[in-house]
């Protein structure tokens, strides 16, 4: 089983495997990632070893400083003026690749371009003691709902996997944002940490939705962050044997009669909602019900990565087939 440290007594064992092609789980501000060494063959495979992750899904390489962020790709006057926003945090740019940039085939999945972030904290750190970018997917088995502590990551990965980096409770939730840069025009591939307004104020333009053929970034596959259960969305009633993810203060017909029951914000915080969906999607999963049910959840703000995420955990697990 993986061992468990705390980032005060993490970051040289941490080192010892990324510097010999291994894989490590680390806090981020947004989930927990599952890094490894983005010019290190070796190392990348192993993420995807470990998660069971589709060869075709690309992965966020992960910066220390725009210096780094530079060296492996090409900065748009757009995209630049995000990252000086919005860096460190979570937000990831699609751009293009800087020819012999040195990131693997396999982080990007071959294409032309590259998703990059720059996370806060522990993540950063070690990035900046590597001297390399760290290639940091979502430290959960591939599909599955990410984990916000080192306890789910070990539960879920303990077994595959030599060391969990405790940072404790992710502060943000979920993923980050994926924006991308397309001439004049900037379009959002996945939503998430930072909400669109928030973007779309500091640039003074709108940004543009949909338009996107097959997968472009990470966490655009159809279904995905999924528990065991199935996920019925919008839910005005409970039926028999369902569990309730539940929001704000008013409730859905039959509530009482969940066979388990929580509650992402009583007060209707987006914040409060983000920080808690994934520990309480596990948490019910836990619950043995076969029907997970949730009540609706508003579209603004925050509430636009929530609603992808809920939508995806919803969608047809069979032959998922990459987001259009």
């Amino acid at each position: 089983m993986a061992e468990i440290l705390a980032v005060g007594e993490a970051m040289e064992p941490a080192l010892a495997l990324l510097l010999g092609g291994d894989v490590v789980a680390i806090p981020t501000e947004t989930v927990y990632g599952l890094a490894g060494d983005a010019t290190n063959g070796i190392g990348v495979a192993r993420i995807f070893e470990a998660k069971g992750r589709p060869r075709f899904n690309p992965l966020i390489a992960h910066v220390a400083d725009m210096a780094m962020a530079e060296r492996i790709a090409s900065f748009d006057p757009l995209s630049r003026k995000l990252a000086l926003a919005f860096w460190p945090g979570p937000l990831t740019l699609v751009l293009p690749q800087r020819p012999g940039n040195g990131i693997h085939p396999l982080v990007t999945a071959g294409l032309d371009t590259i998703a990059v972030r720059m996370p806060r904290g522990f993540g950063g750190d070690l990035i900046a003691r590597l001297g390399r970018p760290l290639a940091a997917p979502s430290a959960n088995s591939s599909g599955k709902i990410s984990a916000t502590t080192a306890q789910a990551v070990a539960a879920d990965l303990g077994g595959r996997i030599k060391l969990v980096v405790d940072g404790g409770a992710t502060p943000v939730g979920l993923e980050s944002t994926i924006v991308k840069a397309e001439g004049e025009r900037l379009r959002l591939l996945r939503p998430g940490g930072i909400a669109a307004d928030e973007i779309e104020a500091a640039i003074r333009m709108e940004l543009q939705r949909g338009g996107t053929a097959g997968v472009e970034a990470p966490g655009m596959l159809a279904s995905h962050y999924a528990p065991g259960a199935a996920v019925r969305l919008n839910a005005g009633t409970v039926g028999e044997g369902e569990a309730l993810l539940a929001f704000g203060d008013h409730r859905a017909e039959g509530w009482r009669g969940a066979t388990a029951f929580l509650n992402l914000s009583l007060s209707g915080d987006l914040s409060e909602a983000a920080s808690n969906l994934f520990a309480y999607m596990q948490d019910l999963d836990r619950s043995g019900a076969r029907i997970i049910a949730v009540e609706p959840i508003p579209f603004d703000g925050l509430g636009e990565a929530i609603n992808d995420r809920l939508s995806r955990a919803a969608a047809p697990r069979d032959n998922a087939q990459p987001t259009t």
